[in-house]
């Protein structure tokens, strides 16, 4: 019989040898070994470079129902598929959404593309720079993100669920503006922005919610483009703030139970 190999383990990078220790068996490895696990496995590059503030509006885009997808049988037989659909499916709605018109070689944008993006495990944190575009351009990123979540509800899910067993059913998307600051070579962000845009993907019953804070509401062009669709109610944002002003897609606030309605004060 071929014995190579029982006496290691290899975890992730790593690779143990199999020792006694006692009644019972150990693992060991070599000093340079250990060393090596240390802040480098963040991927965030050199973390005491200075942080680069940047005036930014961030979304998260959540699946909802992602965890009982994730709970069926044999996981590992449809979980990456689906992941490879939905992200290239995402990237492919962003892109789409961002574009005004095309003149020949050269693309006009209705609002401009991301600066970074990253992956949850269950969605995308996209982070947007805004410092230097127009009060409209801003707000249409706002739409943008909106008729994404509406696409995947009409037009991904309706073809994922003819290949995939019960995909997830929603995407859901939180949307704030405000400064996020760069974490080692800008590998990663941080900024309240993020966390205010988390929490709004939470809200019982909706798929989409904004912080209106810097989307400059009052203006006569954000009367004209979104008040077919948007109304401006008042909520507690959990650890965050209270009495925060959130536009949310007036259908979807009209379907809530009394329950959940009770929890946004109106106008």
């Amino acid at each position: 019989m071929d014995n190579r190999g029982k006496n290691k383990l290899v975890s992730g990078k790593i690779k143990y040898d199999i020792v006694p220790q006692g009644s019972s068996k150990g693992l060991l490895l070599k000093d340079k070994v250990l060393d090596s696990f240390n802040s480098s496995y963040l991927g965030l590059g050199s973390l005491d470079v200075d942080s680069r503030s940047i005036d930014a509006v961030a979304a998260v885009f959540d699946l909802a129902g992602f965890t009982s997808f994730c709970t069926q049988i044999e996981p590992h037989l449809y979980v990456p598929a689906f992941l490879s659909r939905f992200i290239d499916w995402m990237f492919a709605s962003i892109k789409e959404e961002m574009i005004d018109r095309r003149d020949n070689d050269n693309i006009y944008l209705w609002c401009p593309l991301p600066f970074y993006t990253k992956f949850m495990g269950d969605g995308l944190m996209i982070l947007w720079d805004v410092s230097s575009i127009t009060p409209e351009l801003r707000r249409n990123i706002i739409i943008s993100c909106a008729v994404i979540c509406n696409k995947y509800r009409d037009n991904f899910y309706s073809s994922i669920k003819k290949l995939i067993p019960n995909p997830p059913q929603g995407l859901r998307c939180g949307l704030a503006r405000g400064t996020v600051f760069s974490v080692g070579n800008g590998k990663d962000y941080t900024g309240s922005c993020i966390n205010m845009a988390s929490r709004l993907q939470k809200l019982n019953g909706l798929s989409f919610a904004f912080n209106i804070k810097g989307f400059d509401m009052h203006h006569r062009k954000a009367d004209n483009v979104l008040k077919e669709f948007i109304v401006i109610k008042e909520v507690d944002i959990r650890g965050i703030g209270n009495c925060e002003l959130v536009g949310v897609i007036e259908q979807e606030f009209l379907r809530l139970s009394e329950e959940d309605k009770s929890l946004f004060n109106s106008f």
